[in-house]
């Protein structure tokens, strides 16, 4: 398992099409891919589990990553979290 924290930089947040983008992201692997945020735990790999989370701009994420592509899954993530996930 390997985990790393990120700031949501995005001006609306997580909103449907960020949401579905970062989904679309999480599929492409084979680890599970999950995010903790304010006590909760979101699954990166439904749209509706993200929308749920309600993460807004600048809040901090702590994205959780398990199994056999876990790194490579753990970075792809991140850096498409950081590059403003399309906006």
């Amino acid at each position: 398992m390997v985990k790393q924290r990120v700031t949501v930089k995005n001006p609306s947040g997580l909103h449907l099409r960020p949401a579905d983008i970062l989904c679309r992201e999480a599929v492409k692997y084979k680890s599970l891919i999950s995010f903790d945020f304010q006590g909760g735990t979101a699954n990166a790999k439904s749209v509706l589990s993200v929308l749920g989370a309600c993460v807004k701009c600048g809040d901090e994420i702590q994205i959780v990553c398990e199994g056999a592509d876990e790194k490579e899954a753990l970075q792809s993530i991140i850096n498409i979290i950081q590059s403003g996930l399309g906006e």
